[in-house]
């Protein structure tokens, strides 16, 4: 496994993320300064809508780029079995109905999802109840975890 090579994918995703995040920014902002969006009345609050929608899509902004340098400062490591889960690990799960996931366990930037060498790959963070679950653990561990109310058995197969 290229951990470099999925390091640098992960960075692209990322930053097309970003790229998605300014594009949205400046169609809000856009929309907020247009001369057709001026207040008629008091109650024509089109052009104030606008405005509260592009300072939030700029907060998207500023939070996709601060993901992308975390992530961009991440250290890459080369697990074994002999290894426990941490951070930046890239590990195979399986459940009970014998289907498999694979994760990367990143520090942030959880639930998205990347296509990596035929494998789709989610991010999760520690901070999410499955990542907690997995820090620490090692290669055929067996886990447990409650989700929607539903009792969830893996099998940690492989770390990379």
């Amino acid at each position: 496994m290229d951990k470099e090579l999925l390091h640098q994918t992960i960075l692209a995703e990322l930053n097309a993320l970003r790229q998605d995040a300014i594009n949205a920014a400046m169609q809000a902002y856009n929309t907020a300064t247009h001369a057709e969006n001026v207040a008629d009345n008091k109650y024509d609050t089109l052009g104030l809508e606008a405005s509260y929608l592009a300072q939030g899509q700029a907060k998207r902004v500023a939070n996709c780029e601060a993901n992308l340098a975390i992530f961009a400062r991440l250290k890459i490591t080369h697990f074994t079995s002999q290894t426990a889960i941490s951070l930046g690990a890239l590990i195979y799960l399986m459940d009970d109905k014998g289907s498999e996931q694979v994760l990367f366990l990143a520090p942030v930037s959880g639930g998205v999802k990347i296509n990596f060498s035929g494998l789709n790959i989610t991010l999760i963070t520690p901070s999410a109840p499955l990542g907690k679950k997995l820090m620490g653990c090692y290669v055929d561990d067996k886990i447990e975890i409650e989700l929607t109310g539903q009792k969830n058995h893996y099998d940690i197969t492989a770390i990379y």
